[in-house]
């Protein structure tokens, strides 16, 4: 799958629907036909999944063990909220009202696509969290994506969020 690429500035109408930009649709995967699952994001914003992405991660959080608390929370709290969505014929997306208020999203949607996902984000909030921008941006690339902190390739795999070092207790992502 291809990863998406690019900074939207959108507007909400009055229902709660966003028209995904064009230069963006492009860049959808044959294969999720217009279909995207929208959720909640570990920060203040929502996330949407391309359908052929959400199926990945949701068959990666079906190899967590449901006996152990932890992981019971952690699926709960992962799937709330999560609702699937179809581009309608004029390109747009309906955005739960109950998400939209999630994230604060009033009447302007900032869009980061990157990777296999598309953050929604206000646009206050997605200013104050790029003003926090670290002091020392090149230090933490180095730390994180150093060739010690890396895991080795292997060309039959996707990379998984298990491969790589947890953060540190009380760290800001």
């Amino acid at each position: 799958m291809a990863n998406f690429l690019g900074e939207f500035e959108c507007k909400l109408d009055s229902k709660g629907r966003i028209a995904l930009p064009a230069a963006l649709r492009k860049q959808l995967p044959p294969e999720a036909e217009g279909r995207l699952v929208v959720n909640r994001g570990f920060e203040q914003h929502l996330v949407l999944y391309p359908l052929p992405e959400w199926r990945r991660v949701t068959a990666e959080l079906d190899g967590l063990n449901l006996y152990v608390k932890k992981h019971r929370e952690f699926v709960r709290y992962f799937h709330r909220g999560a609702t699937e969505l179809e581009l309608d014929g004029s390109g747009r997306l309906l955005l739960p009202r109950r998400l939209l208020d999630y994230a604060g999203i009033l009447d302007a949607v900032i869009l980061l696509a990157y990777a296999h996902r598309i953050e929604c984000w206000d646009p206050t909030l997605y200013d104050q969290l790029l003003s926090n921008e670290p002091a020392d941006f090149a230090g933490l690339a180095e730390e994180i994506m150093g060739p010690a902190n890396r895991p080795e390739p292997d060309e039959d795999r996707v990379p998984s969020f298990r491969d790589f070092p947890p953060a540190p207790p009380n760290s800001r992502h």
